[in-house]
């Protein structure tokens, strides 16, 4: 079951007739299982913040809204949900560029904004974080287009029922949506009932059409002489994950992800081969996958960066895609059919005794991991290795997120344990993006394992210029002593932008940093773990210390890398092309 499916969404029996209009919001947040609000303090939110605690949320406190948009959708990403409050104007155009992002990659954001009194906004005053010219819907309209729905709080009377709607808009795409508060109604008065009824999402009505789709999909299925199965990282926004490795694991059929997929299904399956690599894969799996008849293709998310430049899709003629309400076979469509109810009716119709079974398995690639000991010890470190053997550091339930450049394409090498989540850049790839991510994926690890003894780590890869980008959320990792371990590549700049163009020039270098006494400088305890490593000798010393693996809080370590190496794949064959270049 998805964490969507299984929210909490209690209902408040015994509830007073009215509410003031904070606590009703914040009373909905929790009911959806919300344990932990993002954002910052600003001159228009600070009385609507004093109901957060109250409420029962845990207040993060970032130290910036670009930030805290960032670590919001790193929230959503493993509870299911997320909210992030800002305040109007400056506060919410610094996490625009987040929210765009948790947009583009469904990230189901509840972004609050604290806005000026009613009356300011109707005298059309010309007041401060304004463009000065009386007009206070210009923010609402840029934030319409990176939010699926939005709504200005106006009239005590109607409040209840528009929050209800925008957040059930949220769930029910799994988008960010918007909400302003102006100051002056935080205190109002509103009517509670509404909060004894769970918060209902709409479903799609089933009938002939739908039928037919499903009908289609198995008879096209029981005619395949050579099925395999994609999976898309929307499978995680559909609530489909859990049916889809079902039917992944009943039918037997050879399996792969996109990027944005991996670590959605367990790899440890026998007929899990990781990510199809389009024309960066292996010869023979590359036939063997367009040679297929049918492609059971399950929430696509084709974007340039997610498909290898678009060479790892599926023949469209063979490819039954099942996205949010709607079924493709080849260029035929069935429209309003829910992906969870279709699904759902396809494990029920599928004769498994009826379909193509694989008797004599092919050999086909799969990820492998690479030990640190059969490495030669003086040597330094290099792309082609570090990433299979970073993935023995893994453990079951770990979180793991590589940060657009080398860690986002060198993570995609890695064989993963069960259970073991992957943030890697998809499309919207805003560099700086995964560090506050990995605090708010760290946050809501904790928040649902609260009963647990040991909840799984969060490890972040992330090369040196982007982490430069968003540095400061390490004191609030800190702070809220989440337990992260941070893996910094440092190889001297904006290797990615190196990879594409100007290998050698001076707009692709960043400051030499100081970078392991980042956590010290951001408030880390004096023996807190940090450790350098430059060649494999020295790495694997660091990977068999037990205060990295096994330590709690903060942890770092940086690997120094050379500035012209890359993963093998697409960004090796971009610096083969500029060396060629310059000969």
């Amino acid at each position: 079951m998805t964490r969507l499916q299984n929210l909490t969404n209690r209902a408040c029996p015994g509830m007073s007739p009215t509410v003031k209009l904070a606590e009703y919001l914040f009373t909905r947040l929790v009911q959806l299982g919300i344990t932990s609000v993002h954002g910052v303090p600003g001159d228009f939110n600070l009385t609507l913040l004093d109901y957060v605690e109250p409420a029962g949320l845990h207040w993060v406190g970032n130290a910036n809204e670009l930030n805290a948009g960032y670590a919001a959708d790193g929230y959503a990403r493993i509870n299911g949900i997320s909210a992030l409050i800002t305040t109007f104007g400056v506060g919410e155009l610094s996490a625009i560029n987040a929210i765009a992002g948790a947009y583009s990659e469904r990230a189901a954001v509840v972004h609050i904004v604290g806005t000026p009194p009613r009356a300011t906004q109707d005298g059309r005053l010309l007041v401060h974080h304004t463009l000065n010219d009386g007009n206070f819907s210009r923010f609402a309209q840029m934030q319409a287009h990176v939010t699926i729905a939005q709504t200005s709080l106006r009239d005590p009377r109607t409040c209840p029922e528009q929050i209800d709607q925008v957040l059930a808009q949220c769930l029910l795409h799994s988008r960010p949506v918007y909400i302003e508060v102006p100051v002056d109604l935080v205190d109002a008065p509103v009517l509670s009932d509404r909060l004894s009824a769970k918060l209902q999402l709409p479903e799609g009505i089933w009938g002939t059409s739908q039928n037919s789709a499903i009908e289609a999909v198995v008879e096209k299925l029981q005619e395949a002489k050579q099925p395999i199965i994609l999976v898309d990282g929307e499978t995680r926004a559909l609530g489909i994950v859990d049916a889809v490795q079902d039917l992944s694991r009943r039918t037997g059929w050879p399996t792969w992800t996109t990027g944005f997929a991996k670590g959605l299904l367990d790899e440890t399956e026998s007929n899990f081969h990781g990510i199809f690599r389009g024309k960066w894969d292996e010869e023979n799996t590359q036939t063997f996958f367009y040679d297929a008849d049918v492609v059971l293709c399950f929430g696509p998310h084709f974007s340039s960066t997610n498909s290898f430049g678009f060479t790892s899709l599926p023949r469209p003629e063979n490819t039954i895609s099942v996205s949010d309400s709607d079924i493709k076979i080849g260029t035929k469509i069935w429209r309003d059919v829910p992906a969870r109810q279709a699904v759902a009716s396809l494990r029920r119709k599928l004769n498994l005794d009826m379909i193509q079974r694989y008797v004599e398995y092919p050999k086909l690639r799969r990820d492998q991991a690479f030990s640190v000991q059969d490495t030669p010890k003086e040597k330094i470190i290099t792309q082609d290795k570090i990433w299979r053997v970073l993935s023995t550091f893994l453990r079951e339930g770990d979180i793991l997120l590589g940060e657009t450049g080398t860690p986002g394409y060198g993570t995609r090498e890695m064989p993963l344990p069960p259970r073991t989540r992957l943030f890697i850049p998809t499309t919207w790839l805003s560099i700086g993006y995964m560090l506050p991510a990995a605090q708010g994926a760290a946050l809501a690890q904790r928040d649902l394992a609260a009963s647990a003894q040991q909840p799984g780590r969060t490890i972040l890869l992330v090369g040196d210029g982007s982490f430069q980008m968003t540095a400061q959320e390490i004191g609030t990792m800190i702070k809220h002593n989440l337990n992260i371990i941070i893996f910094l590549i440092n190889n001297d700049g904006y290797t990615i932008e190196r990879c594409i163009h100007g290998m050698r020039q001076a707009y692709n270098d960043v400051s030499r940093w100081r970078y392991l006494e980042a956590p010290s400088f951001f408030g880390a305890q004096r023996d807190t773990y940090t450790a350098s490593a430059t060649t494999w000798g020295e790495l694997e010393k660091v990977l068999g210390d037990k205060r990295l693996s096994d330590g709690q809080g903060l942890r770092m370590v940086e690997i120094v890398m050379d500035k012209e190496d890359a993963p093998a794949g697409p960004l090796k064959d971009l610096i083969k092309a500029q060396k060629a270049k310059r000969l």
